[in-house]
């Protein structure tokens, strides 16, 4: 963008781009089915770079993938957990290279009971005809 304005102005229409959404949602399955696969690699590849976390007033920021703890399936199955899986992803703002969701998952113990449901929104968008997963905020 050469401008703040120019940035700004770009507008969406008001339609749902159906291609871009499912293209996006395959995004947030692979990115899923390396979380369940306890595949830390495979999640980043479904991610961009910046990558932005919101929680609170918080913000976190990775520039580049292998920001996740060593440790973090290992703290998440202390929890009970086993799996991730989603009860929706509703598409809130599209174009043909970005939409926004608001993804609604459970996570799970091993033998289904949930453990616990969130509702967040997440923003993919396309970029060197990749989607890739940019923004999260929790």
């Amino acid at each position: 963008m050469s401008s703040f304005l120019s940035f700004v102005s770009q507008t969406s229409g008001t339609a749902i781009d159906q291609d871009a959404v499912e293209d996006a949602s395959g995004c947030l399955d692979r990115f899923t089915e390396a979380f369940n696969a306890l595949d830390l690699a495979r999640m980043d590849a479904q991610l961009h770079f910046p990558h932005v976390m919101i929680s609170e007033s918080e913000a976190l920021l990775w520039d580049a993938p292998n920001q996740h703890p060593s440790d973090f399936f290992q703290r998440l199955q202390s929890t009970g957990w086993a799996s991730t899986r989603y009860e929706s992803k509703v598409p809130v703002l599209t174009s043909k290279n970005k939409v926004h969701f608001l993804v609604t998952y459970t996570r799970r113990s091993n033998t289904g009971e949930e453990l616990s449901r969130h509702t967040n929104l997440w923003i993919v968008l396309k970029k060197n005809d990749a989607w890739g997963i940019s923004l999260r905020s929790y």
